[in-house]
């Protein structure tokens, strides 16, 4: 049977058992240095508690150092691949190529690629497969049909695709906006999320068609009505984006897309199975509206689609709840079926198409007495809840517990007793009593005491004609040395060691769409300059490669039926401060670039 595994983020190691605890098979957690992410850097100590707790799921952790490195840190992340291999960590995320699996000898884990590394085409993962990496993690804005494509011409490759969370508007890896205006490197792990900033859009002549919006800040992923047919791609891992989420979003998305999973399996016996052990239950229901959201998008999930953008915000504006139905000093009642609690967060757009809120103070029904009344409130304003109070409240206690099914069989040996549970056997010498009165439920309600441990007694295995005395406190013994046997820890693994110097990765047949390759020399340290050479970067150089296109979504692209532009390209955005970035239209490839135009 197929493995499939529900890959959740970890902000730290609270996140990453409570993502363990409601149905993850493998979670993703910083290390201290160079992960994609700097404010989620996590101590090895704490990702190696994060390994021991995972393991006894059969889930695994991923340690994401997935930066690109100036040349002097090079052993300082080799020595830490080889902290990361002590602390049992399944794999590692990689961008820079030369702590590729080729590069580093003995091979002492595996290696994930990580979607910085560009991997859209199946020419990209092959050669990644050559290098040595056991997954590659696809580009986001791949199509089901691409990612079987991918997957029908490199089948021995793990592939991982995202199903849920934010989405960044630049192919990952190919964005160096944040590092030309801000001077923070998203190759680096520091995005100053440009993305979601408010732009000017200008024609040639300097008309400004759209003042102030967000025009760049996409929407958030949602593969939910989709999983189906990613796993029928061949996929094997279904990732969640969220390393910088609080643990409600962990929780609530997790369980959501655990539970999906389950029911996929169980409509396919035999077929598949999932890659870790446990049952969950859950004191609350997954809903994936009630928690953080931009709206949703399937993305190019089924190819180009309209409204992938949040125009007029980039933040979280959660579920629409119903609309405002009438409006009076101090209070407004709502039309709709949503149920409301005093300290909900409503928001809604103004006549502005700017974004409000207000506390919820006072809940009777659909009657709400906010803690400041809006002054531009009016009847037939759409409302969402940003902020709702009971999942929260629920989210904030302990709601879920896992447990794996066990069974525990006794069985008399010629010098005592032997005690297995799930494939692991203690034996324990003691004198053969016979009972002078039935025994049976005691040794069962002994055995059956699992409470603390991640397992459950589902039944006790006895011979039909056990008939023995064996003191309690025997019986309790026995099971905790084969509860004990089966938490043992792995052996640790040795570390990495760089190759011979002279050994290098081939990138020459690694190249982006425009033919330029993706790994250039490494740059001098101390000039400020990436492995990708962002210090190098002037007037009319890409920041952004898009697979989303503005004029699309504006509904001016003429090669999928949109209306003739009105205006005299080329296109630019401009921030408020008044830099400007001009928009190149590649309709052959189907992209847009931004290109850096001033400072």
């Amino acid at each position: 049977m197929r493995e499939l595994e529900l890959l959740a983020p970890a902000k730290n190691l609270e996140c990453g058992m409570a993502a363990i605890d409601h149905g993850a098979d493998a979670v993703y957690i910083g290390p201290p240095l160079f992960g994609a992410r700097a404010a989620a850097g996590n101590s090895v100590d704490d990702i190696a508690a994060l390994c021991r707790y995972a393991h006894r799921y059969g889930a695994k952790v991923y340690a994401t150092v997935n930066t690109l490195l100036h040349d002097d840190e090079l052993p300082q992340a080799v020595a830490l691949l080889g902290q990361l291999a002590d602390a049992q960590v399944d794999a590692v995320l990689i961008q820079d190529m030369r702590l590729a699996p080729s590069q580093l000898q003995p091979l002492s884990m595996h290696f994930h690629a990580s979607t910085q590394a560009d991997n859209r085409t199946a020419q990209q993962v092959e050669w990644l497969w050559q290098q040595g990496f056991k997954r590659a993690v696809l580009a986001r804005e791949l199509s089901i049909d691409e990612v079987a494509a991918i997957h029908k011409q490199v089948p021995q490759m793990e592939l991982e695709v995202f199903v849920h969370g934010a989405l960044c508007v630049s192919y990952s890896g190919r964005c160096y906006a944040s590092e030309y205006c801000f001077n923070r490197s998203a190759n680096r792990g520091e995005c100053a999320q440009f993305c979601r900033m408010k732009f000017d859009l200008l024609d040639a002549d300097g008309r400004e068609l759209l003042h102030q919006q967000h025009l760049l800040s996409l929407k958030d992923l949602n593969l939910s009505r989709h999983l189906h047919r990613l796993i029928e791609t061949g996929a094997i891992s279904f990732k969640i984006e969220g390393r910088l989420k609080d643990i409600a979003y962990v929780k609530n998305v997790t369980a959501a897309y655990s539970q999906l999973l389950n029911q996929y399996i169980a409509s396919h016996p035999g077929q598949y199975v999932r890659a870790s052990r446990g049952q969950c239950s859950y004191t609350f229901q997954p809903d994936l509206n009630r928690t953080f959201n931009r709206g949703y998008t399937t993305y190019f999930a089924d190819g180009r689609q309209p409204s992938m953008a949040s125009f007029f915000t980039p933040k979280a504006i959660g579920q629409q709840v119903g609309h405002v139905k009438e409006v009076r000093h101090g209070w407004l009642t709502v039309a709709g079926t949503a149920a409301f609690a005093n300290g909900d967060g409503l928001c809604y757009f103004d006549a502005h198409q700017q974004l409000q809120g207000f506390r919820v103070n006072r809940a009777e029904g659909n009657r709400l007495f906010p803690q400041r009344m809006p002054t531009d409130m009016r009847p037939g304003t759409p409302l969402y809840r940003s902020n709702d109070q009971q999942m929260d409240r629920m989210l904030t206690k302990p709601s879920a517990e896992r447990k794996i099914p066990v069974v525990m069989s006794l069985r008399p040996t010629p010098n005592g007793f032997a005690l297995s549970m799930d494939g692991r056997t203690v034996q324990m010498p003691m004198e053969h009593q016979q009972a002078k009165s039935p025994q049976r439920q005691n040794i069962i309600d002994q055995l059956s005491r699992l409470g603390g441990t991640p397992y459950v007694c589902t039944h006790v295995d006895l011979p039909a004609d056990f008939n023995y005395f064996i003191p309690s406190s025997q019986l309790a013994a026995m099971r905790r040395m084969v509860m004990e046997l089966n938490q043992e820890p792995t052996p640790s693994r040795p570390s990495p060691q760089p190759l011979p110097a002279g050994r290098g990765v081939d990138s020459s047949a690694v190249t982006t769409t425009n033919g330029k390759s993706i790994y250039a020399p490494p740059s001098r340290e101390g000039t400020g300059e990436g492995l990708l050479g962002e210090g190098l970067l002037g007037v009319g150089s890409p920041l952004m490669q898009c697979r989303y296109c503005l004029r699309y979504e504006l509904g001016y692209c003429v090669k999928h039926g949109g209306q003739r532009p009105t205006w005299h390209e080329p296109l630019s955005l401009r921030l408020a401060d008044g830099r400007c970035f001009t928009l190149q239209f590649d309709c052959r490839q189907c992209q847009m670039n931004v290109l850096a135009t001033n400072k």
